[in-house]
């Protein structure tokens, strides 16, 4: 079961429900705004990835956060801020078997996916 995570509205998870389209991948979408991501969730791909991996520096999302914040940024208020604000987490997410992949990477896909 492939699971992409993401926004709706977001180019590049546009770009990655295309490839899975395109190449005749079944797949769910989980909208991180309307559905949101549970702390156990979060936490497993932080263990998996590492918080810097998912965090979005280049979002608005980010831009928004106080100074204080981005300047005192750590893994456990990486994950209080993701999940306070699912935005600030880099997308899209796919889940696979597994295997998990952030961003879109037409070659990354490529060698995941069947």
């Amino acid at each position: 079961m492939i699971t992409l995570y993401g926004i709706p509205n977001c180019d590049t998870v546009k770009k990655a429900q295309r490839w899975l389209t395109a190449n005749h991948l079944d797949f769910s979408f989980h909208d991180l705004r309307k559905d949101g991501l549970s702390e156990r969730q979060l936490r497993e791909w932080v263990s998996a990835l590492g918080w810097e991996a998912l965090l979005n520096k280049r979002s608005t999302s980010w831009r928004a956060l106080s100074d204080e914040i981005k300047t005192n940024i750590d893994e456990a208020a990486a994950i209080r801020e993701m999940l306070a604000t699912p935005t600030l987490i880099k997308r899209p997410v796919l889940s696979h078997d597994g295997s998990l992949l952030v961003g879109f990477k037409e070659s990354d896909y490529g060698t995941l996916l069947p």
